[in-house]
């Protein structure tokens, strides 16, 4: 974890990758950096941080206040250049809504958006994530 915040890019980079990998069935080994990986999330950016971020905060277990910033990250990250980085933000927005009912709406909406009007992968991602969404 601590090469989350290297100095060398490579470094944040693959430690990024590796902690989404381990984090994906180990999501307890993320919850004593919450506030450090809440606080990267913000300042984060590189589209590889970004993206790996995007995956692993909603992994979070969060306080009453925290989903809500969250959220307000990755909708940041919706405007970022990175088509990738713009799917991973769309999969954490639909990650938490499947938590939170009263997000629903808003990310049902923001995913009915980007399968119209998304790149390629964004378009197919809200399609797929719509399905689930829209089931519950």
């Amino acid at each position: 974890m601590a090469g989350l915040w290297s100095e060398d890019a490579l470094v944040r980079m693959r430690a990024a990758d590796a902690a989404e990998k381990v984090t994906r069935d180990r999501h307890e080994l993320l919850q004593p950096y919450k506030k450090e990986l809440l606080g990267l999330m913000a300042d984060a950016e590189e589209k590889e941080m970004r993206w790996h971020l995007a995956a692993m905060i909603p992994r979070l277990s969060l306080s009453a206040e925290e989903p809500e910033l969250a959220a307000s990250l990755l909708n940041g990250y919706l405007e970022d250049r990175s088509s990738i980085v713009r799917t991973f933000a769309l999969q954490g927005l639909a990650d938490f809504a499947e938590h939170d009912p009263s997000m629903r709406p808003a990310v049902i909406e923001l995913l009915r958006e980007a399968a119209r009007g998304g790149t390629p992968a964004m378009r197919a991602r809200s399609r797929k994530l719509l399905i689930e969404l829209e089931r519950m």
